[in-house]
Formats: structure tokens, C-alpha cells, sequence
């Protein structure tokens, strides 16, 4: 056990790195760059190097992924770390489990709806949610580390799928349309656009809950009681979204020669 702890950890920093590495890429230095392109340019640059990009990007996801679920069974199902104390399996806990990996449909369809049309609206409903599920974990008897990482995991699961059945699939008709010489949808664009800003936003916080599982005592050494220490998740989350969006304006700032 504790060599596929140890294997599984490494694979999946290991792609986590090139993941994150990439979508940062995608977010604070490409983007910007884009829009120094004139069409004949991107016509010959972008059918190029997007789909090595991608490349990367989708299979780092991917492998992240699935390494990630392959240490919660063996760190916390297998390993007990689940439940504090006397506390233990339950038919709240079960369902926290179900949302962890399925509140990405509620998502998905939030951000297709109204409310997906301005960012501020939907990112505080986001907001709202996250607060209300990790709450619920700690409610049914999660551990400290449990909801940590179950939150963190909530937002990789979320991620992963736009990067794969949102992302991938519209930038494989973008580059085909720039490579084309036509227009792209605009719509499509948008989207993809969206769901990559939002994976940015996500990522801070899920590396807060990746760290954070192992230092059980942060909150109780800043003051916060055991029973709410679910509150520094979410104060993270909010200084975390508030940390991408001064990169996000700092990035179109940084100039090439």
C-alpha cells in the first residue's frame, strides 16, 4: 500500500503539473498573444501549435484525474480516513460522495442557463453551492481532511470535464475554422473561452484542498473552531478567485520584445 501511495502521488503531481502548467499557458500567455495576430498569422500559427498543445492538456487532465480517484480510494476508503472519531459510513456521506462527483452536471447546466450569462451572478451561485456541499460534508461526519479533499476533488471532476467534452471539442472546430481561413462561432468560442476561465478560477482553491488535507490544525491555529473549520476552505476560495482575476489582469500587461 504504501508503494502505490507513494506511486499514484507522484503520477499524479506529475500530471498535474503538466495540466495546470498548460491551461496557465492557455490562460495568461496565449490568450493575450492571440490578439497581437493578424489573420494570415494565425491562419499558419494556430493549427500548429494548438492541437500539440491540447495534446497535453486533455491527456494531463485526464491522468490527473484518474490518479486522483485511485489515491482517494486508497487513502481514504481504504485507508479510514474518512470520519473522525466513532463517526462513520452513513446515507448522508454516501450522497456527499454521489455529489462529488456528479454536482459537474448541475454545473453544466447552470452555466448553460441564464444565470451562466453574467460571470459575477454565476460565480456567486458557484459560490453558494460550494458552501452549502462542504458544509453538508462536515454535517455528515466528515473529517477535516475528508471534506478538503472531497471539495478539492468536486472542482478536479469539474474541471476534467470541461476539458474534455467542452473545451476539446469546440477548439477541434475553432482551429479547423482558423485553419480554414473562415470565422469561427462566436458562440463556440465563447464557451470554450468560459470553461477555461472557470478552470483557472477552480484550480486555485482544488490545490488549497490538495495541501490543505494534510495540515488538519491551520484553522483551529487561526482561531476557528474544529466543528467550522470548513470556513477556511471557503475563505480560501474567495481569496484564491481574488488572486486569478489581478493575473487575469496582469497578464494582456506583459509584453513581448
Amino acid at each position: 500500500m504504501d508503494v502505490l501511495n507513494a506511486l499514484f502521488r507522484w503520477l499524479h503531481i506529475l500530471a498535474g503539473i503538466v495540466w495546470i502548467g498548460m491551461l496557465y499557458f492557455f490562460n495568461f500567455v496565449n490568450g493575450p498573444f492571440g490578439g497581437t495576430m493578424d489573420g494570415d498569422t494565425k491562419k499558419k500559427v494556430v493549427p500548429e501549435l494548438m492541437p500539440r498543445a491540447l495534446y497535453w492538456f486533455r491527456w494531463g487532465a485526464a491522468w490527473t484525474w484518474i490518479t486522483g480517484v485511485l489515491l482517494l480510494l486508497l487513502v481514504f476508503y481504504h485507508g479510514g480516513l474518512m470520519f473522525d472519531g466513532d463517526k462513520t459510513w452513513n446515507g448522508g456521506a454516501i450522497a456527499m460522495i454521489a455529489v462529488t462527483f456528479l454536482a459537474v452536471f448541475l454545473y453544466d447546466a447552470l452555466h448553460k442557463s441564464g444565470l451562466g450569462k453574467d460571470p459575477k451572478v454565476f460565480g456567486s451561485v458557484c459560490f453558494a453551492l460550494a458552501a452549502i456541499v462542504v458544509c453538508l460534508m462536515a454535517y455528515f461526519g466528515f473529517s477535516y481532511r475528508a471534506y478538503n479533499i472531497h471539495l478539492a476533488g468536486l472542482f478536479g471532476t469539474t474541471m476534467a470535464f470541461n476539458v474534455w467534452y467542452r473545451i476539446w471539442p469546440a477548439q477541434q472546430k475553432i482551429i479547423t475554422a482558423v485553419k480554414e481561413g473562415t470565422a469561427p462561432d462566436g458562440a463556440l468560442v465563447a464557451m470554450a473561452g468560459a470553461r477555461s476561465r472557470h478552470n483557472v478560477y477552480m484550480s486555485v482553491p482544488l490545490l488549497w484542498g490538495m495541501i490543505d488535507q494534510h495540515t488538519p490544525t491551520v484553522g483551529t491555529q487561526l482561531g476557528i473552531p474544529g466543528e467550522y473549520g470548513f470556513v477556511l476552505f471557503l475563505v480560501v476560495i474567495l481569496l484564491g478567485w481574488h488572486i486569478v482575476w489581478h493575473l487575469y489582469k496582469r497578464a494582456p500587461k506583459v509584453k513581448g520584445f
